[in-house]
């Protein structure tokens, strides 16, 4: 069985002296980040790291993020990284479930770091350099060679932590063959890069885009990664590094055609995306801009990344599947089913269901969310309903938990937001239910205008009504300057279903 760590070990020594990574004036080969791994790795055994022990990450993007985490692969230990973006509440409630017995910060995050181990007796904070680019001091007496620890396939090596929409932390597990199997999905179904090619990080490598390293590592590509996302500056500096690749996130792609200097993709041949749902005139401008250079993947953090791909051909042409997912991966099985698990009818719509190298070991010390997301033969339930058209293309309708009840009918937010994001005045939108007396839930739609217009409330509902069954048209309109979102760009709709039950509870 293929292991994470050899495929680390793989990449180093077929293109040693190449360049693997740059960031800044920061340019790294892969003999260069290889031993920077290993010096990771034997500097925290050597501090009594012990295998499948944890280690926290409360780090930005940075010349060693790479090193970072393959040294904490062949240090055996589990990754449990924290998104800077989130509270410090958040951050100690992913450190109290995991008990890592280091916490690795990045120099301007030591204060967090500091006043989080002041709540964990037993962690030890570690910081990177003051310099970005300067090795921490820490490291620098460690030994640079391999560690060569005995791995078995189902070690631990990631604990990433997801609340979907939920709000409810847990943590999905990989292990080395299931991340392993991540990579070999992305290279399979995703891009296949050359020795020349490089892909610009701009996301938190923590997040999906962390996910595209190992591939381009396997074939001597170049991960390009830049400490922050300025939408001004993005594509100038993926033309000034020869960036081939990129991944986004559907915001990231409203701001790049908003607000960046430039419109000219340069070298970039694929722009990826994924995450959350891509708003179809975001897409229909990007492609006249850009032209047909994206693909889509729908995945979600306890199988990533790509159970389905909506190719850059699939982008184009008159019966574009724009609203697609796209069709599914070559090494995904996928199946939908109905709440007892039972596989659904042809065009219906069912709970998305999937099993394959890339599925998670399972959520951290949670027995009952394991039992209620596994059917009896294996298969993951993602809590995504979706459905498959005539030409096979799997297509997302949306959350169970977002579903909306009303007057004994069932209304998919998603296909009510598709309808309001094709009026002209709509910028951006979220459907929720609100609590109704008498329907038990009635449609509400959030919208933030497009600056300088904003239509009757009457006007909007009339829209969705010619377009969609009268009951699933909005009742209710509350306009917007912004939607909540999460890190990677989600809508919150628990949020926006809190501020709906909040002024009924007023009321």
């Amino acid at each position: 069985m293929v292991l994470t760590v050899d495929l680390v070990r793989q990449g180093a020594i077929r293109w040693g002296n190449r360049t693997a990574m740059e960031c800044g004036a920061a340019k790294l080969s892969f003999g260069r980040v290889d031993r920077l791994a290993n010096r990771f790795a034997n500097a925290l055994i050597g501090r009594g790291l012990a295998p499948q022990e944890a280690v926290g990450l409360l780090v930005d993007n940075g010349p060693f993020s790479v090193s970072l985490d393959f040294g904490c692969l062949k240090a055996r230990a589990i990754r449990v990284p924290l998104n800077s973006r989130l509270s410090q509440a958040e951050h100690r409630a992913m450190l109290e479930q995991t008990r890592p017995r280091f916490l690795i910060a990045s120099a301007n995050l030591r204060d967090r770091a500091e006043a989080l181990a002041e709540h964990l007796q037993g962690m030890e904070v570690l910081c990177l350099g003051e310099e970005a680019a300067a090795e921490p001091g820490w490291i620098t007496t460690a030994a640079d060679g391999d560690p060569l620890l005995a791995t078995p396939p189902d070690d631990i090596v990631l604990a990433l932590f997801t609340s979907g929409t939920t709000g409810t932390l847990k943590a999905a597990q990989h292990s080395q063959a299931s991340y392993a199997g991540i990579c070999t999905n992305i290279l399979a179904n995703l891009v296949s890069p050359n020795r020349g090619d490089a892909m610009i990080h701009a996301a938190s490598l923590i997040h999906a885009s962390g996910t595209f390293v190992l591939p381009f590592w396997l074939r001597g590509g170049r991960s390009i990664v830049l400490e922050k996302f300025d939408p001004e500056s993005y594509l100038g500096d993926a033309a000034e590094y020869g960036a081939t690749h990129a991944n986004v996130v559907p915001t990231m792609l409203q701001m790049l055609l908003a607000h960046s200097r430039s419109q000219d993709p340069g070298s970039l041949r694929n722009v990826i995306y994924g995450a959350s749902p891509m708003p179809r005139p975001v897409m229909m401008d990007a492609l006249e801009r850009w032209g047909p250079i994206f693909t889509q993947y729908y995945g979600q953090t306890e199988a990533p990344l790509a159970l389905a791909v909506l190719s850059p051909q699939d982008h184009v042409g008159p019966d574009a599947p724009l609203s697609a997912c796209g069709q599914v991966s070559v090494d995904v099985s996928l199946k939908l089913v109905n709440e007892t698990g039972e596989v659904v009818g042809a065009g219906e719509v069912g709970e998305i269901a999937v099993a394959g190298p890339m599925v998670h070991k399972g959520y951290l010390d949670a027995p009952q969310l394991e039992r209620e997301t596994r059917l009896a033969d294996g298969f993951l339930r993602t809590r995504d309903m979706g459905r498959f058209d005539e030409r096979g293309f799997l297509h997302l309708v949306d959350r169970t938990s977002d579903m909306i009840v009303s007057g004994g009918y069932n209304v998919y937010p998603r296909e009510v937001e598709d309808a309001l994001l094709d009026h002209p005045a709509v910028a951006e939108c979220a459907v929720v239910g609100a609590p109704d007396p008498k329907w038990v839930e009635t449609v509400c739609a959030f919208i933030v205008a497009v600056p300088g217009r904003r239509p009757a409330d009457r006007e909007v509902s009339e829209w969705v009504r010619q377009r969609l069954a009268p009951h699933k048209a909005p009742r209710r309109i509350e306009w917007v300057e912004s939607l909540p979102k999460s890190a990677v760009g989600k809508v919150l709709r628990r949020e926006l279903r809190d501020r709906l039950r909040s002024n009924t509870d007023d009321e």
